[in-house]
């Protein structure tokens, strides 16, 4: 194929031959409309004058010439050539009839041998056109076929596609190939400018769709639509139809009622026709579906159509009819379900106002009949269900039979009757917001309805209802205002109800609850003063009085009240709520104490907390009035009594919570009573059975340093510190630097705690300025300790080995003046500065004064000593450069001992510079400096 394609492009690269110059074009339209009324290409002399010879001459040479050549080119041009002489002569010239066919046979295969060598000169496509016109002529419909679809492929823009594609498509379809036709049809009606055939194509693809099958049947119902979108354009083409069109309408609403019975019937249909906007002939779809099943016995598929119909259009004028077929048909199938389903649907279209009053008056008596048949079926049929335990059922059974009572009550005389029926309905739905408007509307607006008085009641009782349990909802959740505003308005209209009471008495407890005391000792007033009010009424209104006056602060009248309602408690309550009240009475006494104690009366504090015991003994209230009273005599000052309180507390109450911070306050009695020991030993007490007693054992030992008590700190703080604690945060750590501090005062271990003090200071990221200057302290200490030990190892022979020993005691205590001055700074500098030098200096004498190898002569033995001081200069230098920034010190820091020592050693070993009588001076700024030479 690749090849064939490059030979036909290659063609129309070439020159002409002589023999093809002469221009021709392919007729079209003027043989026929079919391929089969097609003839051969043939050429038309345009604008040359016949030769002059006669017309039997040349067509001599030219059959002379067809006959000779090998060129196909050639042959076909001789035959086009021969028969337009033929034409334009009117002679009987050329071939005779007998040899017609042979020639055609030979020139279709010039025409495939040209096509193959890709030699011809004009248009392929008009070339290929006429080869399948001559296959048509001669009978052979297949190669026609191949020939036009080479065309359409070669050649997809020339004119002639049209034509080909729908022949195709045709040949397909006469041959059974469906799902051929079906593409070459839709190549056809996508292809532009193909108008004259795109309906015809667009019928003929539908069809083929149909013959495929239920699985292309979905593609046919929407083709089949677009067919009668072209046939039907408006409704005057839906009442006139052109003849010629009317059978394949028809025959188009046939093929699309069948496809929809046997797939899914209207819901079928629906989906075609929602493809695009609403068809004014679309219910003659539906209507010859319906025709189809109700002739078929079918009447559920019969009454969905028409259901179907009614949801496309919803504003249609014939629906009326539609809806009153449908309960017609389920009358004659004997189906109630199904007719009661029907009338419903017909009273929901016709429910709203504007199309209930376009209804004529049979239509309305029927509308209200068919409402109050199905609302009291559904009412029937919610009693069974909630009988039976079917809850969902019941309660969508009572909803549906609101819904027709609502909607029947304005179109009705008996409307107070209707809606108390809808309330009722609503309420077993468990639809609060709805039966309260029904409720509401037969008490309130329904002129002499007997009965208007319980229908306020069941609105008044769903709100109260509604305020907590299973009837509040997201959607029906009335406030405490609400139903008392609906109270209100009963009391008005009811005001002798005998059910009132109990609702008022509630309400004041309800109030009371939800802190509005105003409005409780409003409906408890109303209450007690109601002549209808029972016993146990009146009590629950005393109740909420006396809440309220506790609420209030009033303790003494909560008191008085508490005791009246003990008094007047009905027997079968005493069990459960009689010590309830004794725990209100105790609570009011109980907070009579503590409005005591606020006044600063503790004497009257302590009464009312002490009596408690008296009206609940044992209970925790009375427990925790004796806490407080101990607590009352610890702020009033009253230490001895407090502390006895308390005592007494720990003795009797042993076991109770609070008794675990009675060690606490004891020892703040302790303490504030000048008996620091005693705080201690309780705190040490309370830390034998703690959890974590090191806290309470710490606090001992603070309080033990303050009493002067230093043996048991010191125990404390060694037990402590052989535990490795940590420090986690500043407070920590200088808590145990305080601890090394003091025992290094007391003597006790000194130098592993100067150790201990020095390391964790620099470890710590927390300091003070006690604790850098405890542990620089700690820190010289342990420097001039090994500065001694650094003194005291003497430099023997062997010398290396000493010498070795005495360097790293060197090291040691130079380190720790090093950290000395870390953590002290420039408050330490000096004696640091003056011990470093020292440790040089002396380094440099004792090398100087170490004893000579004893096997050495007297040259060795002074080239020996002569080392020595070389060895011992630069220490020397060392001292002398520390001790010189010690004495340089004096410009800024001014004169200490330690500077003063510096000077000293310089002035011994340089005296010609050091040696000098110096006085010094302190500035009237009281700022150091260093004065000059006295």
């Amino acid at each position: 194929m690749r090849g064939f394609v490059c030979a036909l492009v290659s063609s129309f690269l070439m020159p002409l031959s002589a023999a093809a110059q002469e221009s021709f074009r392919v007729e079209l339209g003027r043989d026929g409309e079919t391929i089969a009324d097609m003839r051969p290409v043939y050429l038309k002399f345009e604008s040359r004058p016949m030769p002059a010879i006669s017309p039997a001459e040349v067509a001599r040479r030219y059959q002379q010439l067809f006959q000779s050549s090998d060129e196909p080119a050639v042959r076909i041009d001789a035959l086009n050539r021969l028969t337009n002489i033929r034409d334009r002569s009117g002679q009987d010239l050329g071939f005779s009839p007998e040899e017609e066919e042979r020639v055609y046979g030979e020139v279709l295969s010039s025409y495939e041998a040209i096509l193959g060598q890709g030699s011809f000169g004009g248009r392929l496509d008009e070339l290929l056109y006429q080869m399948a016109k001559a296959y048509a002529l001669t009978g052979q419909s297949e190669q026609s076929i191949d020939r036009l679809k080479q065309l359409v492929g070669l050649y997809p823009q020339s004119p002639l596609v049209h034509e080909a594609r729908f022949r195709i498509a045709e040949s397909d379809f006469s041959a059974g190939r469906f799902a051929e036709a079906e593409s070459g049809y839709r190549a056809l009606i996508n292809t532009e400018d193909a108008s004259a055939l795109r309906t015809k194509a667009q019928y003929m693809l539908g069809w083929s769709q149909f013959k495929q099958g239920p699985s292309a049947w979905e593609r046919a119902g929407l083709t089949f639509l677009s067919v009668l979108d072209e046939f039907l354009p408006d409704t005057q083409s839906l009442q006139n139809p052109q003849t010629s069109a009317v059978d394949a309408i028809d025959d188009t609403f046939r093929a699309l009622a069948l496809m929809a019975a046997r797939k899914e019937g209207p819901d079928t249909l629906a989906v075609w026709l929602e493809v695009d906007a609403p068809r004014h002939w679309a219910y003659l779809l539906f209507d010859r579906l319906a025709d189809f099943h109700a002739v078929q016995g079918d009447y559920e598929a019969s009454a969905a159509t028409n259901q179907w119909f009614v949801r496309f259009h919803p504003n249609h004028p014939k629906n009326p009819a539609f809806m009153a077929q449908i309960a017609a048909v389920w009358e004659q199938a004997g189906k109630p379900d199904k007719v009661r389903a029907a009338k419903a649907d017909y009273v929901a279209m016709f429910g709203a106002p504007p199309s209930y009053q376009a209804l004529s008056e049979p239509d309305q008596a029927r509308w209200r009949s068919f409402s109050r048949r199905l609302a009291d079926f559904h009412y029937t049929q919610g009693t069974l269900a909630l009988a039976q335990n079917d809850e969902a059922v019941g309660q969508g059974a009572f909803s549906a039979a609101a819904t027709y009572y609502e909607s029947l009550a304005s179109r009705t005389e008996s409307a107070g009757q209707i809606l108390r029926l809808a309330g009722d309905a609503r309420l077993q739905a468990g639809e609060y917001l709805g039966a309260l408007s029904d409720y509401q509307e037969a008490a309130y607006q329904s002129d002499k309805y007997p009965e208007a008085v319980d229908a306020g009641w069941a609105a008044l009782v769903l709100l109260r209802d509604g305020l907590e349990g299973d009837r509040r909802t997201a959607e029906f959740r009335p406030d405490l205002a609400t139903v008392s505003a609906e109270l209100d308005r009963f009391n008005r209209s009811f005001p002798d109800d005998s059910r009132l009471p109990g609702l008022t008495a509630d309400l004041a407890s309800r109030w009371f609850a939800s802190g509005n005391p105003e409005s409780a000792l409003n409906y408890a007033g109303q209450t007690v003063t109601n002549s209808n009010a029972s016993a146990l009424e009146r009590y629950a209104a005393w109740l909420v009085i006396a809440k309220v006056r506790q609420s209030q602060g009033e303790y003494a009248l909560a008191e008085r009240a508490w005791t009246q309602i003990l008094q007047v408690m009905p027997e079968t309550y005493k069990n459960d709520s009689e010590s309830n009240a004794k725990r209100q009475l105790a609570t009011a006494i109980y907070r009579q104490g503590e409005a005591a104690a606020e006044r600063g009366d503790v004497t009257g504090a302590v009464e009312h907390f002490t009596r408690i015991e008296a009206v609940l003994p044992g209970s925790e209230i009375a427990v925790k009035g004796r806490f407080d009273a101990a607590n009352s005599l610890l702020k009033a000052g009253q230490w001895a009594l407090a502390i006895e309180q308390l005592r007494l507390f720990r003795t009797r109450f042993s076991d109770h919570e609070l008794a675990t911070v009675i060690s606490d306050k004891l020892v703040h009695a302790y303490v504030a009573s000048g008996q620091p020991v005693l705080a201690a030993n309780e705190l040490l007490s309370a830390a034998s059975t703690a959890a974590e007693p090191w806290p309470l054992q710490l606090k001992a030992a603070e309080l033990f340093h303050g009493a002067g008590d230093q043996d048991n700190r010191d125990r404390l703080y060694r037990s402590h510190l052989k535990t490795n604690p940590s420090a986690v945060d500043a407070g920590q750590h200088l808590q145990l630097q305080t601890m090394r501090h003091r025992l290094v005062k007391s003597g006790d271990g000194a130098g592993d705690l100067r150790s201990a003090m020095v390391a964790s200071e620099l470890a710590s990221p927390w300091h003070s300025d006690e604790s850098l200057a405890w542990s620089a302290r700690a820190a010289l200490v342990l420097g001039a300790r090994d500065a001694a030990t650094f003194a005291s190892i003497p430099l023997s022979q062997p010398l290396a080995d000493s010498l070795d020993r005495k360097q790293r005691a060197l090291e040691s205590a130079r380190a720790r003046f090093l950290e000395a001055e870390q953590l002290g700074g420039e408050a330490v500098r000096s004696e640091t500065l003056f011990r470093r030098a020292e440790l040089y200096r002396v380094l440099a004498q004792d090398l100087m004064t170490s004893s000579v190898p004893l096997d050495l002569n007297e040259l060795e033995a002074m080239q020996y000593q002569m080392l020595l001081e070389e060895e011992a200069f630069p220490f020397e230098e060392k001292a002398i450069g520390l001790h010189s920034d010690n004495h340089r010190r004096l410009a800024n820091h001014g004169y200490d001992a330690w500077i003063g020592k510096s000077l000293g050693v310089l002035a011994e070993l340089n005296p010609g510079r050091y040696s000098r009588s110096v006085r010094w001076m302190t500035r009237k700024d009281h700022k150091p400096s260093s004065g000059g030479p006295g």
